[in-house]
Order: C-alpha cells, then sequence, then structure tokens
C-alpha cells in the first residue's frame, strides 16, 4: 500500500478512495444524464416545433460530437489542475444548457446549446475524466472501481427517463429541462467539491520530479508513444461500431420483424440492464488478468454474440441474445481506462483516455449511420450484423497483436536479465 507523504493526507485504496468512488458514481449519474434526457425528449420537441423526425434528431447528434471533442479537452483540463475543475465547469454547462434548452425558440438553437452547452461543456466533462481519476485512486482494485465508476452511465441510462417522462407529461418539456437545470447545476457543484484533492500517485511523482509511476512505459507495447495511442483509438472505434449496430436498431429491427417497437425497446433495456453487471463483473476480472486481457475476451464475446443475432430472430431468442450482447460487452469500454494507466504515464490519463473515449464515441455514431446506409443499400439488417462483426474482428485483432507484443517485449526482458 502507498505511503502517506507529507504532502498529501490520502491514500489509494483508502476509506477516503471509496468514499470519493460514491461521490465519483454520483456524478456520473448526474451528469451523464443529458443523452438519455434528449432521447425521451425527442417527441415532444418535434411536436412543439412542428419537424420531421430526422430534424429532431440533430440535437442528439451534435451532443455526441461535442460530447467526443469535449472529453479531450476536459481530459487536459483535469491533467493540469485536477478533476475538480472540470467538474465545476461541467456544472456550469449542464447547468445553463439545460435551462437553455427549455428556452429555445427553434431547433436549430435547441441543437446547438445541446451540442455546446450539454456536450462539449456538460457531459464531456464527467466520463473519461471519473473515469481516469478513479484509475488513479486505486491500485489493488483498479478494474472494479474503474467499472462501477463506468456503470453510473448506465445508471443513468436507467433513472433519468421515467423521471424525465413522467414531468413532460405533467409540467411540459420545456418546464422539465428548467427544472432539470436548476436541480443538475447546483447538485454537482456541490458533489464536485468533494472532488478537490489530487490522486497520491500524482503528488508523489511530482515531488520526486518522476514523470511517470513505475508500470507506465515510455515505448507502450514496444511502439512510439503516439502509435500506441492511435490503435487504440483504432480500437475504440471498431468496437463501437460493432457495438452499435444492436443498441442502435434493435427496436426497428424488431418493428421489421413484426415483433413491434415496443418490444424492441424492451430488448433495449434488458441489454443496458445486463450491460450493468457486465461492467462490474468485467471489473473484477479485469483486476486478475489485466486491461489487455479483459478487452480481448470482451471483444470475442461481443463478436459471439453479434454471430448469435443471425440465426435467430423470433421473440424468446433475441430476448436471449439482447441479454447475453448486454453482459459480453459492458467491459470493453472501461478495459481501455486500464490499459492506458497500465502502459501510459499516470500524469496524462485524463488526457489519453479522453482521446479513446472520443474514439469509442465516434465509433458508435459511425456504426448507427453505418448499419443504418448497409440497411438502406441491402434491405436487410443481416449485413448490417455482418459489418459489425467484420469491424470486431478488427478490434480483435489489435488486441491480440498488442497482447502478443508484450508478452514478447516480457520474454526479452527475462532474457537479458538471465
Amino acid at each position: 500500500m502507498p505511503t502517506t507523504t507529507p504532502h498529501h493526507p490520502h491514500q489509494a485504496d483508502s476509506r477516503y478512495a471509496a468514499f470519493r468512488l460514491l461521490l465519483t458514481m454520483l456524478l456520473m449519474t448526474v451528469g451523464s444524464s443529458g443523452m438519455y434526457v434528449v432521447a425521451v425528449m425527442l417527441p415532444a420537441v418535434q411536436a412543439d416545433f412542428g419537424i420531421e423526425r430526422a430534424d429532431a434528431s440533430l440535437p442528439y447528434t451534435l451532443l455526441m460530437i461535442g460530447f467526443g471533442i469535449g472529453g479531450v479537452l476536459m481530459g487536459r483540463l483535469a491533467d493540469r489542475f485536477g478533476v475538480m475543475w472540470p467538474l465545476l465547469l461541467g456544472a456550469l454547462g449542464i447547468g445553463l444548457g439545460y435551462a437553455a434548452s427549455g428556452l429555445a425558440g427553434s431547433i436549430l438553437s435547441f441543437a446547438l446549446v445541446q451540442g455546446v452547452l450539454v456536450g462539449m461543456l456538460g457531459s464531456a466533462a464527467f466520463f473519461a475524466p471519473l473515469v481516469a481519476d478513479t484509475s488513479l485512486w486505486f491500485v489493488k482494485r483498479r478494474g472494479i472501481a474503474v467499472a462501477m465508476c463506468a456503470s453510473g452511465n448506465y445508471i443513468a441510462g436507467a433513472v433519468w427517463p421515467p423521471i424525465v417522462q413522467h414531468f413532460i407529461e405533467t409540467a411540459g418539456w420545456r418546464s422539465t429541462y428548467i427544472g432539470l437545470g436548476i436541480f443538475s447545476g447546483l447538485a454537482i457543484a456541490l458533489l464536485a467539491l468533494g472532488m478537490r484533492a489530487r490522486p497520491p500517485a500524482l503528488v508523489t511523482t511530482a515531488a520526486a520530479g518522476m514523470p511517470a509511476l513505475p508500470g507506465a512505459d515510455a515505448r507502450p507495447f514496444g511502439l512510439r508513444m503516439g502509435a500506441a495511442q492511435g490503435l487504440l483509438c483504432v480500437a475504440g472505434v471498431a468496437c463501437c461500431v460493432a457495438m452499435s449496430m444492436p443498441q442502435v436498431h434493435i427496436v426497428a429491427y424488431c418493428a421489421d420483424l413484426g415483433l413491434g417497437a415496443a418490444r424492441g425497446a424492451q430488448m433495449l433495456s434488458v441489454m443496458l440492464g445486463f450491460g450493468i453487471l457486465s461492467r462490474l463483473i468485467s471489473g473484477v476480472i479485469c483486476d486478475r488478468i489485466g486491461g489487455l486481457r479483459t478487452l480481448l475476451l470482451g471483444s470475442v464475446l461481443q463478436c459471439i454474440a453479434l454471430l448469435l443475432f443471425l440465426p435467430f430472430d423470433g421473440l424468446v431468442p433475441l430476448f436471449v441474445v439482447s441479454a447475453l450482447f448486454g453482459l459480453f460487452q459492458g467491459g470493453i469500454v472501461p478495459s481501455y481506462a486500464i490499459i492506458v494507466r497500465e502502459y501510459f504515464p499516470p500524469r496524462e490519463a485524463s488526457t489519453r483516455i479522453g482521446a479513446v473515449i472520443t474514439a469509442t464515441l465516434l465509433g458508435m455514431a459511425l456504426g448507427g449511420w453505418m448499419s443504418g446506409k448497409v440497411f438502406d443499400l441491402t434491405g436487410s439488417y443481416h449485413a448490417a450484423f455482418i459489418n459489425g462483426i467484420a469491424w470486431n474482428l478488427l478490434n480483435m485483432t489489435i488486441a491480440a497483436t498488442l497482447l502478443m507484443r508484450v508478452g514478447r517485449r516480457r520474454v526479452g526482458a527475462v532474457a537479458s536479465v538471465t
């Protein structure tokens, strides 16, 4: 266990670290609400502005783009000044963004507010910075801690939609947005004040004049730093292009099969629910086998689940396969944070994790569009599933290659010592 230094009153894996993890999960649950809230608001916003469904979907698209761009910016801010400051900026972005959304006079202004305030300055302040910060506060149980932190995003998806829908029906979507802005801005700001302390790893290495902790590598996987980061980002795009196929299109797929959109929505809920369980289980596994092996395991299992969508199109089999898909894929994205923490300098954790998370978001956006395009061209979701499987194989190839490179480096290091 790391020792307490005169410069730092808290240790990794301590009671304070556990308390901080609780604050982190609350912050993630509130701060990640934006993407789910705008989805629930979509029908009411469309009716109010009298627009087409495609136009009503623009705010979600801009929010996700802003989320991705902001993740890198917020990561750099967290690396330099500590995670509390991007969280406070996020409180301002979410609070003002929700309130401005409720006052928007056109779909364009509404979409811009979602992209800039709710996405880039709001939601982006939470996922990557908090995952990176959590990875720096835990050593022995880093995998499960990061998994618990990341599960806050899925918890938000389970908690907020019914609450928002209730207030839309009783108070209207505009008043709901304004009320959410007041609540979220104040709640996040108060919780953020409890995140003032810097991680002990950073304080210790800075005091000693060291650029990184033992375990971080000047040449991750035997590659230049930029090349290693680039491969992880390509892997992030590839896994999430595959992941997005069922998550984005399961409702439409069920409607095309004659099972009904309502059944598809239930399958999506089952998928996300098992995703929470998956993240926790994967965290435990990650503590035992490491981030790269966990990524490869999750990628192989996700590929199997995608293959199972091809032969089955009945109601009960699709519910089972959807549950399996959620159970298999939930730990993939958090494993990237562990990989970055294991192979890159800790002082760059937030920036580098932010870059990989941005790649996964771009993968989700690309995959959702690409699956729809493949369907338009072929008239079949089977072709879209096959496209997803091909991208999944790319992710598996990168993960396996990096793992083999690490193994060869270790063998070489042992041989040089002996």
